[in-house]
């Protein structure tokens, strides 16, 4: 398991127009998580950084919402049209930097360059209305849509693309100004995606980046007046820090946070089509999805053949550093997941779990983990209540369509969830049972710009994608004239 030594440039934040780099000041590594080789030195924002974006950002405001979103839209496409273009070099640093296997990353790129281009058509359509008074010869009543401010904006290293593009794309479609702090972890994908907006012809203050202590920066970040909404998607233990802290000062916020997807396979279910796309979603980015299969609810009659043919599938994954050729599966984002995935497989044989595949860390530089299928899983392991974030798939079976519910619905995260049955009274019951913010039925593509991305309980509030994420950057104001 190696990875092809490939070039990584130089890190920055952008301030204010300016690309402060490492020099003279604190900086922390940036690893290939393949090798655990450091790839470069992240420059570390400091408060006086911290409080030149926000000025910024404040100044930057009211230019951009100034901008038609006829315009803004042109920016937006030509951006879209630039990481289409850039996808190899851009996918290669995101290999890197996060490790997963590149023909992953190139989807991922793609996938950005579709939500800009989504959110250049949906700002054009942030529609008021003229709604009629109760004295039409002598009154107007309308109803404006106007962008809600500065946005602070905060993303995990999972996808380095996908997920600074929505809070980008959204907030900058609708006539916000944005700072944004990606995951230090895998900064040169975010820059890359900063640079196509730069050079597609955005304002350089209408968005910022920067990186350093994520505790300190969004708290500084979101205490501040100059900041009116947040975005956040990421661990529930953090989002509910930050949703503390923006209620602090009556702030906006949208909450992408865990989720521990269940996915209930039953005796009507197209077995085949079930078994390769939930090998094919489980392990994809190593399991490290927020909306990944996770807990797998299968009826009992079809059970074992289920278990034993999803690991075998499982255990033929080509795992290895996710430049190479013929990679299936790359390596983990940092050692802490490692780490975590195993104690809870550890957690779960020790309580009499049986395990069919993998389950030990592979003896080899980087942080790889094997593909791992666990089955007769007791209801107390802790992998049945604690999202594994890795390539673990956690296999139990049910009886009745309403067993399988309640424990689809037994844990408080409520984010994704996924259905296969061809029975029309099955799908429906599901649907309408399962309690999450989106229900993939007969396939795991519930990730698209066109629709809305977004949990229920634990998992969040707001929506990223569709209409809906738009409607997060835009406050409501109505306007009576006599």
């Amino acid at each position: 398991m190696t990875a092809t030594l490939e070039t990584y440039d130089a890190l920055h934040l952008l301030i204010a127009g300016e690309r402060i780099g490492a020099k003279q000041r604190a900086t922390r590594p940036v690893i290939n998580p393949a090798t655990g080789a450091v790839l470069a030195e992240l420059p570390v924002a400091t408060d006086e950084d911290l409080q030149r974006a926000l000025a910024a950002a404040a100044k930057a405001f009211a230019g951009w919402r100034a901008v038609s979103a006829y315009d803004r839209a042109i920016i937006l496409r030509k951006a879209a049209a630039l990481l289409r273009e850039r996808t190899e070099a851009i996918a290669r640093t995101m290999t890197l930097e996060q490790g997963k296997v590149l023909n992953e990353s190139r989807l991922e790129i793609g996938a950005a360059a579709d939500i800009f281009d989504w959110a250049a058509e949906e700002g054009r359509r942030a529609y008021g209305r003229v709604v009629p008074s109760r004295q039409p010869a002598t009154i107007r009543q309308i109803v404006m849509r106007d962008p809600v401010g500065v946005v602070a904006a905060f993303t995990p290293w999972n996808f380095p693309a996908l997920t600074p593009a929505r809070k980008l794309a959204g907030s900058l479609a609708a006539g916000c100004s944005i700072i944004i702090k990606p995951a230090e972890e895998t900064p040169g994908t975010a820059l890359a995606l900063m640079q196509a907006l730069l050079d597609a012809g955005l304002p350089e203050d209408a968005a910022q980046m920067v990186f350093g202590d994520p505790a300190h920066i969004s708290s500084t970040l979101i205490a501040s007046p100059i900041v009116r909404k947040i975005s956040f998607t990421g661990s529930t233990a953090v989002g509910k820090q930050l949703a503390t802290l923006a209620a602090q000062g009556v702030k906006r916020a949208t909450l992408e946070l865990g989720g521990h997807a269940p996915v209930v396979v039953t005796e009507k279910a197209d077995l085949d089509r079930a078994i390769k796309l939930s090998v094919s979603f489980k392990y994809r980015n190593a399991g490290q999805v927020c909306v990944s299969p996770s807990r797998f609810l299968v009826q009992e009659g079809i059970y074992d053949e289920f278990a034993s043919r999803f690991a075998r599938a499982a255990a033929e994954l080509r795992v290895a550093g996710g430049l190479e050729e013929g990679a299936q599966m790359g390596s983990l984002a940092n050692e802490r997941r490692r780490t975590s995935i195993h104690g809870l497989v550890e957690d779960a044989v020790t309580r009499g779990a049986k395990l069919q595949t993998g389950g030990a860390p592979y003896d080899t530089p980087g942080f790889f983990y094997p593909p791992t299928v666990l089955t007769d899983i007791p209801a107390d392991a802790r992998i049945l209540s604690e999202e594994p974030f890795g390539p673990v798939a956690a296999i139990s079976t049910f009886r009745e369509i309403g067993d399988a519910i309640a424990e689809a619905n037994r844990l408080p995260y409520g984010l994704a969830a996924y259905v296969f049955t061809q029975d029309v009274s099955e799908h429906i019951a599901l649907t309408n049972g399962i309690e999450a913010g989106m229900i993939g039925v007969n396939h795991f593509g519930v990730s698209v710009a066109e629709i809305p991305f977004g949990g229920v309980k634990e998992s969040g509030y707001g929506s990223e994608g569709g209409t809906e994420g738009l409607e997060s950057y835009l406050v409501t104001k109505s306007v009576t004239t006599i």
